[in-house]
């Protein structure tokens, strides 16, 4: 493997992306770069500052003139994502920031506004970097490519036990119903929309514990040694 590596793994809500790329950079040494969180952190930021960010327009106005700061910082080894000052770390991991999530990231000016900090990552050090078009649009030449997914009822099962763990209330039914309606909208938005990149491996995690998820992913990404 060259001296600095791009892995781009992409996929839908709740396949396990951010818990997988998270171990998998840490077993190969690499920094790992969460997307997901920064338009997570922005729509939340936007939603509390009283900006509807279902409208594009309003969304792509406050951002032009509030230019607000959003950035990751690596805390004792461990991811955080911050906008202007403040660590948004702890309350992005919602279902309300997830929909916020999904309406605010089918804007265009948004993608815009978060494209250059997502490259920058890359252009200094070896990266594992998960999202929804990181193959396809953010790092269209990253060395790796992996779509990422497993079966719906799955994912929202995931999900659902995570929201629990957190202590956070949460019903299966409605959590499988905002997943179905997430993968809608991120694979129909009219920009980058979810879609696996020509030359990605794709990856279904469809009944695999998470160290078996995380050895068929580093199983793929060896293949390129």
């Amino acid at each position: 493997m060259k001296s600095k590596t791009t892995i781009a793994i992409d996929g839908p809500v709740g396949a396990g992306k951010s818990t997988i790329s998270r171990e998998v950079a840490r077993r190969l040494g690499f920094i790992y770069v969460d997307t997901g969180a920064l338009y997570r952190t922005l729509g939340v930021y936007c939603d509390e500052n009283g900006i509807d960010v279902g409208d594009d327009s309003a969304t792509a106005e406050y951002l032009t003139q509030r230019k607000p700061d959003v950035s990751l910082r690596f805390v004792e080894g461990v991811q955080r994502v911050f906008a202007e000052g403040d660590d948004f770390t702890d309350k992005i991991r919602t279902p309300k920031a997830s929909m916020l999530a999904s309406r605010i990231s089918a804007n265009p000016a948004v993608r815009a506004y978060l494209l250059d900090l997502q490259r920058s990552f890359s252009e200094k050090e070896s990266v594992v970097m998960d999202g929804r078009d990181i193959g396809t649009v953010v790092l269209p030449k990253a060395d790796v490519k992996i779509f990422l997914t497993a079966d719906a009822a799955e994912r929202a099962k995931r999900r659902y036990d995570e929201l629990v763990e957190k202590g956070i209330a949460a019903d299966y039914e409605q959590v499988l119903a905002n997943l179905n309606k997430r993968d809608y909208d991120d694979s129909h938005r009219e920009h980058a929309p979810l879609k696996q990149a020509h030359d990605a491996v794709l990856v279904d995690t469809t009944g695999s514990d998470f160290e078996g998820s995380v050895e068929k992913v580093l199983g793929v990404i060896n293949d390129v040694r």
